[in-house]
């Protein structure tokens, strides 16, 4: 089985499948991803042929797409690559944010439409991944705060950074925001727990959180959960008459 990973939620999904023959792949883009256990593969595969000759070579029975919710290119890849070869395959897409009493959210379709949202004088704090940041820095009237896994040069004079691994926990969040005196986060729509904290701690401090729209996820079968992917897996792998057992079954 191939997980495309670099979720929590793909992490669950390879402990709970631990003893099998089970492959996880990451992007790399970060340097010290937690250990996982299997096979761990890192990079791409070369585009859907490359994906598609993968998954015939190494013999793979299912695939599961547990990648970020703005991983759009892997997935549609994986989508034509598993049609092309009769693979069977499930989206794990963990549910979107949705607003509550109290937040103020500006809800924007892409990173370009963030950037301008950004108002004149911000100091804004942003979430949004590290090769996201280049187009803020054309931003001079405003000031940002960046946090990032893995630490790299400053990319701006306008753009200071912090490091940090989710989950994040809520008094810390709202302590950065106060002690930054940030005026609008800037954030993609992951969904998730682990970093849902900074929404809270806005909505508390009564600052606006400018919010990228996630991309459609491919057409086909998706869970929301580890465990409906489990669920997935036991009847895909029954039906194709294969034997097997994992700890979350």
């Amino acid at each position: 089985m191939l997980i495309l990973g670099g979720t929590t939620e793909a992490a669950e999904l390879a402990r709970s499948l631990e003893g099998m023959a089970v492959v996880t792949s990451l992007a790399g883009r970060t340097r010290a991803p937690a250990a996982l256990p299997g096979e761990v593969r890192v990079g791409g595969f070369g585009g859907v042929e490359g994906l598609a000759t993968y998954l015939r070579d190494n013999a793979i029975a299912a695939v599961i797409d547990a990648t970020h919710p703005f991983a759009a290119t892997i997935s549609r890849h994986a989508e034509e690559a598993c049609r092309r070869t009769g693979v069977p395959r499930l989206a794990l897409v963990r549910p979107g944010w949705v607003a509550g009493p109290g937040d103020r959210w500006i809800e924007v379709d892409d990173m370009e439409a963030a950037v301008a949202a950004v108002p004149n004088g911000a100091r804004a704090f942003l979430t949004v991944g590290r090769q996201e940041l280049g187009p803020f820095a054309s931003r001079a009237d405003a000031w940002f705060l960046a946090r990032v896994i893995d630490p790299l040069e400053q990319p701006a004079p306008n753009i200071a950074l912090v490091a940090g691994r989710g989950p994040f926990d809520l008094d810390a969040e709202r302590a950065l925001l106060a002690d930054h005196r940030i005026t609008v986060v800037v954030a993609k729509n992951s969904g998730g727990g682990a970093s849902r904290p900074k929404l809270a701690a806005a909505r508390e401090l009564g600052i606006p959180v400018i919010l990228v729209r996630r991309p459609a996820p491919p057409a086909g079968p998706r869970a929301a959960t580890a465990e409906e992917a489990l669920e997935w897996l036991h009847r895909t792998l029954r039906s194709g008459r294969s034997t097997w057992t994992c700890s979350g079954s």
